[in-house]
């Protein structure tokens, strides 16, 4: 274990580093965030009825997308891990007395944490001392807020696994395109970070509910602007940890079986 959390504190360490690139994702956020926003007033103010959401729900849900973009967002491939599959280096991974599984998500965990330490605060203060209806709310009951960070923590360990079980399926395929695009289209869709869930038909819900992507981005926060009820969140809590087991098992499982059969690319 404490091999792991070394690889998880390099990782962080390194990512903590590149303030030049968190400060261009930095202003990339605050941008989108406020384009998004702008788009929202202006489809609230032209008089649609019956939404699922109100304008203040939906503000806070874009603004806590941008500042958490470098946790929920899924298009994300780990360059060093890809180039090591296919050039061969893995095998100095294989060297090692780690499990190759676990070493990676530690890896994975820590460059995506560091990311979100360097944009966090700086694109939370922006979307607090904006006029209103752009800002963030931050009118939350405590025991929500506590509820939110649970939740998050859960959606952050999910986010690992998911994008790990891709790179571990390219230990399969020796290559990243055709399954990272599908992935990523896909789960870009289904989490709601385009699109809120609930402005999705019904039969579109109905497939997202079933499957983990929700629960990274839509299902904490709707959770936190009020929009999913505490009750709703304790069985959100429970599904979540049901995906991160399945994936484990699954993602494990599979490099288990790749490495059986391992190809050393490069020569």
């Amino acid at each position: 274990m404490k091999s792991y959390i070394t690889y998880f504190k390099l990782k962080f360490k390194t990512g903590l580093q590149y303030r030049a690139a968190a400060l261009a994702g930095m202003a990339t956020q605050v941008f989108f965030g406020f384009v998004y926003v702008s788009i929202y007033v202006a489809f609230y103010e032209s008089g649609s009825g019956n939404l699922p959401m109100k304008l203040n729900e939906i503000v806070s849900y874009v603004w806590l997308g941008q500042s958490l973009h470098a946790i929920v967002y899924m298009w994300y491939k780990d360059k060093e891990i890809l180039n090591m599959i296919k050039s061969g280096n893995i095998a100095y991974e294989l060297c090692r007395p780690q499990d190759l599984y676990f070493m990676w998500a530690s890896k994975i965990l820590g460059e995506r944490l560091s990311n979100c330490a360097l944009r966090f605060l700086p694109v939370i203060l922006f979307a607090l001392i904006l006029p209103s209806p752009f800002n963030l709310d931050l009118n939350i009951a405590l025991p929500r807020l506590l509820l939110f960070i649970v939740v998050m923590i859960l959606s952050t360990i999910l986010m690992t696994v998911l994008v790990l079980l891709y790179h571990v399926i390219c230990l399969i395929t020796l290559d990243e395109k055709g399954i990272v695009n599908i992935f990523m289209v896909v789960s870009d869709i289904l989490s709601g970070m385009l699109i809120p869930i609930p402005f999705f038909p019904k039969y579109l819900q109905n497939i997202s509910n079933i499957l983990p992507f929700r629960y990274i981005t839509d299902f904490p926060f709707r959770l936190y602007v009020g929009n999913i009820s505490m009750n709703e969140g304790f069985i959100g809590i429970i599904i979540q940890i049901i995906w991160i087991v399945i994936l484990i098992i699954l993602g494990r499982l599979i490099t288990k079986k790749a490495l059986k059969k391992a190809v050393i690319q490069g020569g």
